[in-house]
């Protein structure tokens, strides 16, 4: 089958190549022209383990390309994806809808035959009707149907996630788009992966469900790791006796600095919107969306105490800035709270990040980027570990303290325990809920 894929972001590219490697014509579009130059000479301009390989591998192939022509992508096409950003918008919470309703039109004067228009991109409820509605009034003789068809990609295992998901979730209304649909998925069908087909309503509802049930579990065992400081309990141990009871499961239930990242914050804050345009508020999701943003500064609580009360003139050695490992994605990562008030407190920030440099140097400014954590912890006050790298992971912990000024570390992701950071020389160590 021939697809088209409007958008080369993280999801269109990710969703493109995987498509590709399906067997499908995959022609992504996208009105960057730098950013095409730079996909047609075969770099990617995300970072997602696996994915510059498996492009180059369907690109060789002959069955991946990229264009800034829609009417060329959208030639016998058999399915068009949207797969544009819908950032929250500025001063009422809700999906910003620009991008997709753009594309919806620009798809619709371009149509030539039929095709099913799916979206991609994460909407709020009844928005795949209006990019019915865009089409149509853009070109009233086009020949189509919607589909829904919500992403569920975690940054870092995206191309796993793709190819082995929990579920696809597709929500059509016709026979034809639901044909179209499920000859694009059957290899994943084939393969007795779950195809679960709905309504566009249902389908888009269970991303916003999905999302914000996932941000509850976090922000809850955020909460009882802040009990479990009080109480004298290991929130290690706690999660691990909620998780092994099946009706809760033990993922998503690491203590932490809070959830970051594109989908968590933005979904949340859309959900809660709809649900205030509906007159049914979300106030689990409300209440959700203010503890996570209350988790982030008591992680700067614990640093500050950890430095006698005052930042003013410490070094301190960060290490992990991205939202989560395996991801270059610094959006709405903790990160952007806890180091400014690092900076605007006195504080001399060292940073290393895998892969965070790119994007951070103008997110986060006033800090020194260097290599390894033994660099940054030259003379430092303190060691805070807020991403949990692989590289962090598994540090000569002995040989950190012994370049440190004070032999203090933050370790904000309980990568390490009290008692290995002691027999390495550390005078205190603070972990999340112990």
């Amino acid at each position: 089958m021939k697809i088209a894929m409007i958008g080369t972001g993280y999801v269109g590219l990710v969703s493109g190549v995987c498509f590709s490697d399906f067997g499908h014509e995959v022609i992504c579009v996208d009105k960057d022209p730098g950013k095409i130059d730079r996909l047609n000479a075969g770099q990617v301009p995300i970072f997602e383990p696996g994915l510059e390989a498996l492009m180059a591998k369907n690109v060789a192939a002959g069955r991946l390309s990229f264009t800034l022509d829609l009417a060329e992508a959208l030639a016998g096409a058999d399915a068009v994806f949207i797969a544009v950003g819908t950032p929250t918008r500025r001063g009422d919470g809700h999906a910003d809808l620009t991008y997709v309703m753009t594309a919806a039109e620009e798809i619709g004067r371009a149509l030539t035959g039929y095709a099913v228009i799916v979206t991609k991109s994460t909407v709020p409820v009844g928005t795949n009707r209006k990019v019915a509605e865009a089409a149509r009034a853009a070109n009233p003789d086009a020949d189509f149907d919607v589909a829904s068809n919500p992403e569920f990609l975690r940054e870092g295992a995206a191309i796993d996630d793709f190819m082995r998901p929990d579920r696809v979730v597709i929500g059509v209304e016709t026979p034809r788009a639901r044909k179209v649909m499920g000859d694009i998925y059957r290899p994943l069908f084939l393969r007795d992966f779950p195809v679960v087909y709905t309504g566009l309503e249902s389908a888009e509802m269970i991303k916003y469900a999905a999302n914000a049930f996932l941000a509850v579990k976090i922000t809850f065992i955020n909460e009882i790791a802040a009990l479990c400081e009080k109480v004298g309990a290991d929130i290690k141990d706690v999660s691990k006796g909620m998780g092994m009871d099946g009706r809760i499961g033990n993922k998503f239930l690491h203590a932490g600095p809070g959830y970051g990242g594109s989908c968590f914050p933005k979904d949340t804050k859309a959900l809660a919107r709809i649900g205030q345009d509906y007159a049914v508020p979300m106030q689990i999701t409300e209440t959700v969306i203010k503890v996570n943003e209350e988790i982030k500064r008591r992680m700067i609580d614990k640093i500050v105490d950890l430095c006698d009360g005052s930042l003013n003139g410490k070094t301190i050695a960060v290490l992990g800035v991205t939202f989560k490992p395996n991801t270059d994605d610094m959006r709405d990562a903790p990160s952007l709270t806890i180091v400014p008030a690092l900076v605007g407190a006195g504080a001399k920030v060292r940073v290393v990040d895998p892969q965070g440099q790119r994007e951070g140097e103008a997110l986060l400014p006033g800090v020194k980027w260097l290599d390894t954590p033994y660099q940054a912890a030259q003379g430092a006050h303190l060691v805070v570990i807020l991403t949990e790298w692989n590289e962090f992971r598994a540090m000569d912990l002995e040989k950190l303290a012994k370049k440190m000024e004070t032999r203090r570390m933050a370790d904000l992701r309980n990568v390490y325990s009290a008692e290995e950071a002691k027999e390495a020389g550390f005078e205190t160590y603070v972990a999340v809920g112990r």
